[in-house]
């Protein structure tokens, strides 16, 4: 399949008054067309900087892309100007926030801030860019849009200013659509709500997404493929259905543990012990070693380079070194696989 970002040993660092914090560590990845990659791992992990940084949003006083390639339409992004960059955001590539009430302008009408990107990018008359933004709104599920575009963002629910967000992203048909957490400020029905329209937005549209959450079964029915990441590295990658159900690293074991479930009892719940690593001095060997139960000697002094699983699924952790001894998942991960979408038994 054709690739339509590439991300090439990524590194970022932000300056700050205790040092330098080493945010992004070697990151590579790529984005096929009409694909949906999910990014997961816990906050401080390096998802939303890594995403930001393709949009080129990160703080330029204290940020440094130090190594790596950003590809995207045979252009290197790390090496736009501003300028130039400002020509592709909102365009070519568009994102979702979290929090849609910081995302629009409480002042402004919900249609003009949709015509926005439509009169910047597309040329589009005041006349035809209103009756695209009517039609947007149709799109992502906002019942009487010809009353609604006249309306402000107080006046709409969390889950419709969200749906609005979604729109003022899609109004340009980008080629890449980056959701940074976009349903972490709503309760589980609109979650699913949005969820769904995403996925059904993607078969209209053909866009490719990139799904940023800490949660990763928010994405168990959303995503063709997923990259885990902690301390500023991805540690695993691979199809859905290979992450869910054959997942490599304790890492990836960890997060799936720590789901609830049906059938979990309130002191039941898994967390993953520990604190993750402080980036200001990166730890040797692999970062997650002083959390991971099936810690060996070797962690502690090389990092793991990443073992190949299948064609499309790898993982850095020294168990799957062919010396290191088995070890299977927990119990846990095991359980909470019979919820995942698409399950089978014996799968």
């Amino acid at each position: 399949m054709e690739k339509i970002l590439e991300v090439k040993d990524l590194n970022i660092s932000f300056h700050t008054f205790g040092g330098e914090v080493k945010a992004i560590r070697g990151v590579s990845f790529d984005l096929l067309k009409g694909e949906t990659l999910a990014i997961v791992g816990e906050s401080g992990s390096g998802k939303s900087v890594t995403t930001k940084s393709i949009m080129r949003l990160l703080p330029e006083n204290n940020s440094e892309i130090k190594n790596g390639q950003i590809l995207f339409d045979g252009k290197d992004l790390t090496k736009l100007n501003d300028r130039q960059m400002q020509k592709i955001r909102g365009k070519d590539i568009s994102m979702i926030f979290q929090d849609p009430m910081t995302s629009l302008n409480p002042t402004m009408k919900i249609g003009k801030q949709i015509m926005e990107p439509l009169l910047k990018h597309q040329n589009m008359t005041k006349a035809a860019a209103k009756e695209r933004a009517v039609e947007l709104l149709k799109l992502v599920g906002i019942p009487k849009p010809e009353i609604r575009v006249e309306q402000y963002p107080h006046q709409f629910s969390g889950g419709m200013r969200q749906r609005v967000v979604i729109a003022i992203a899609l109004a340009c048909n980008p080629k890449v659509l980056i959701a940074d957490e976009p349903t972490t400020a709503l309760d589980v029905t609109i979650q699913a709500q949005i969820l769904e329209l995403m996925k059904d937005l993607q078969k209209k549209i053909d866009t490719s997404i990139i799904f940023i959450t800490h949660d990763l079964g928010v994405v168990a029915n959303v995503a063709d493929r997923v990259a885990v990441m902690y301390g500023g590295k991805i540690v695993e990658i691979g199809t859905a259905d290979e992450i869910f159900y054959n997942p490599k690293h304790p890492y990836t074991w960890g997060l799936i543990s720590s789901m609830p479930d049906m059938e979990t009892e309130d002191e039941e719940l898994f967390s993953i012990p520990g604190t993750p690593p402080d980036l200001l001095d990166p730890p040797k060997g692999d970062a997650f070693a002083p959390r991971n139960p099936y810690v060996m000697k070797i962690d502690l002094e090389q990092e793991p380079p990443f073992f190949k699983v299948s064609d499309t699924h790898y993982a850095a952790t020294w168990l799957l070194h062919p010396d290191a001894p088995k070890v299977e998942p927990p119990e846990a991960v095991k359980r909470r696989q019979h919820q995942f979408p698409g399950y089978k038994e014996g799968k």
